[in-house]
């Protein structure tokens, strides 16, 4: 029986699509150029840092990167944080539309602090491309958020007639920048602040900030 397994088992990772040499070197050159982008910005990373890093030759990084800017736009448009984060919100319970965007926006959060590497890139993007490669990355975003849009739209609830997307992207607005006053001002803020921040976020993004007018 054991025997069996253990077979069976070998058979399936045999049927596992091989990996190239080519691709694991690929791999490696976007491994060690994501971290040092990350930590000291593009300017300040060299190919020669790539290379170093990567364990490949120099040569070889530029049979499958005609430069670093090629491989920073690789990096930027296919391994972005959001390419991973923005689908798990289409998961989220909640059943109504109070309790899926309350959950929602605590997973986003808690999902951003696990990539502090994110305000990184975004701001290499901003500050060094004057965020040129953003047309794309959205593009490569745009069909992620759809399941998001539709879970706002279809909860249980009272929604005010706007288009889905609108919603989607007024959400991931506003939590978005929760997070970067959170994460740059976190420390220097007062606790009134602070303390309860994000459900008051929610809060305003379901109900605004004006008191409901009595007839």
């Amino acid at each position: 029986m054991e025997t069996n397994v253990r077979s069976h088992g070998m058979r399936a990772i045999n049927r596992l699509p091989a990996v190239s040499r080519g691709q694991r070197t690929r791999g490696a050159i976007l491994d060690a150029s994501y971290a040092l982008f990350v930590k000291q910005g593009f300017a300040a990373t060299s190919m020669r840092d790539i290379a170093v890093r990567s364990h490949v030759a120099l040569g070889g990084i530029y049979n499958h990167f005609s430069s670093k800017e090629a491989i920073f736009r690789t990096v930027i448009e296919g391994r972005h944080p959001l390419l991973e984060i923005i689908p798990l919100l289409g998961s989220v319970e909640g059943d109504s539309i109070e309790s899926y965007v309350r959950n929602a926006a605590h997973t986003l959060v808690e999902q951003l602090g696990h990539h502090p590497d994110f305000l990184n890139l975004m701001l290499i993007e901003i500050v060094e491309f004057k965020a040129r490669h953003l047309p794309k990355l959205f593009e490569n975003f745009l069909p992620l958020v759809a399941p998001l849009s539709q879970r706002i739209s279809s909860a249980q609830g009272s929604l005010r007639t706007m288009p889905a997307p609108v919603l989607a992207r007024a959400f991931l607005g506003m939590f978005f920048s929760y997070y970067i006053t959170e994460t740059i001002l976190g420390r220097s803020m007062p606790p009134e602040m602070s303390t309860g921040a994000i459900d008051h976020f929610v809060d305003i993004f379901l109900h605004g900030i004006l008191k409901e007018a009595r007839p």
